[in-house]
């Protein structure tokens, strides 16, 4: 059996950011990554101004993810459009190249990373690898976003009665469509769902949804969603016809909303495994990367007695935000309240700023040091 005093399941933003930490800071570690070479996940491609400052703090430099900027956010549902700037410049990226280059500084910075190793299950004794060998570890850092792992999945009440599917297409490029988009993000609400689009650092279009599963069985599948979907709103219909293959990327039962409250000695939870923020919030990369460095800093003070502690800290940060996310996608998703989202948002161009700086998660002192 093998052994590692640290454990990362998981080479994506949040385990990046770990293993960068604990190799800053000389602490002996393993990150294994099931994929042998990076990929581009469904889930991100919008980084706030509060993931730039998290990233900063790892040596990252928004200008190697993407010189482009977004400076404002529009908000479209039937007709209607809402614009304002957003409250600091974002980018959008796609997620290969943050993968990449987060992995890429990990492993400049010291960390330990096997490629192609997969855990299959945890339990007591260790955890379990695809090729039936067991690695046993002091510490677990449990970064596989929305994967479940087997004896770590999170609990069943995480689910929605009619649960949510995050769906992605791919738009361009093309110079029409950097005429449509500029250096915007797009919120397009309709019925049960949503859609979210910018551009990333290939010029091409991100185009994410998620909808509810009564919507889509509804509809028939995805490519009569989307038909539906584009009837409804003419501004989407319009930057659809820019759509690229045929391929629409999809994941299955999204817990928007749910968090962690509690942890246990030696399991460190990060991301989607410690609390899911709906997408329309643009805050998952960030909170996958805060939560990295947060939980990465608490075992190098406090080895693994320190993950309750901080699964305790990071659910109390991450309660205003989910909540506020929540909040909206509630509005954003029935069609009377969406339009009166959107029209409050028209008279009243602050409500936008006010709502995306209250679904950031806060700066903390451990992520101040990080830059250190």
């Amino acid at each position: 059996m093998r052994r590692t005093p640290a454990l990362i399941i998981g080479g994506g933003p949040a385990g990046a950011a770990t293993a960068t930490i604990l190799a800053r800071a000389g602490i002996d570690h393993l990150l294994i990554e099931r994929t042998p070479t990076t990929g581009d996940a469904l889930c991100g491609g919008f980084l706030s101004w509060r993931t730039l400052d998290s990233l900063n703090a790892l040596g990252v430099a928004p200008d190697a993810l993407n010189p482009a900027q977004l400076t404002t956010a529009r908000l479209f549902v039937a007709g209607l459009v809402a614009a304002a700037p957003l409250p600091r410049p974002a980018r959008g990226v796609s997620r290969h190249r943050l993968d990449s280059v987060m992995v890429a500084r990990a492993i400049a910075t010291g960390a330990n990373v096997e490629r192609g190793v997969d855990a299959r299950a945890w339990t007591p004794a260790g955890v379990r690898l695809h090729d039936g060998t067991d690695l046993a570890a002091g510490a677990i850092f449990l970064a596989t976003g929305k994967r479940d792992l087997r004896g770590a999945a999170r609990p069943a009440d995480a689910q929605e009665p009619d649960p949510s599917l995050g769906l992605r297409v791919r738009l361009g490029p093309a110079p029409a469509l950097d005429r449509l988009l500029g250096n915007a993000i797009e919120l397009h609400l309709f019925d049960r769902g949503y859609a979210g689009l910018n551009l990333q650092e290939d010029g091409s279009g991100n185009l994410c949804l998620a909808v509810h599963r009564s919507r889509l069985t509804e509809a028939g599948g995805p490519e009569q969603l989307l038909d539906a979907i584009a009837a409804e709103s003419p501004q989407l219909a319009e930057r659809l016809a820019w759509r690229t293959g045929d391929r629409i990327d999809a994941v299955a039962n999204v817990p928007y909303g749910w968090r962690l409250r509690q942890g246990t000695p030696g399991m460190f939870r990060l991301g989607d495994q410690a609390g899911v923020i709906p997408s329309l919030a643009g805050e998952g990369m960030g909170i996958a990367i805060a939560s990295g460095i947060r939980a990465a800093q608490a075992y190098a003070r406090g080895g693994p007695g320190a993950a309750p502690g901080f699964q305790r800290q990071l659910a109390r940060d991450l309660m205003r935000p989910l909540a506020m996310a929540g909040l909206i996608r509630s509005a954003a998703e029935n069609p009377a309240a969406a339009r009166w989202l959107v029209a409050i948002a028209r008279r009243f161009p602050v409500t936008i700023d006010l709502a995306a700086r209250l679904t950031r998660i806060d700066h903390s002192p451990i992520d101040v040091r990080a830059a250190a």
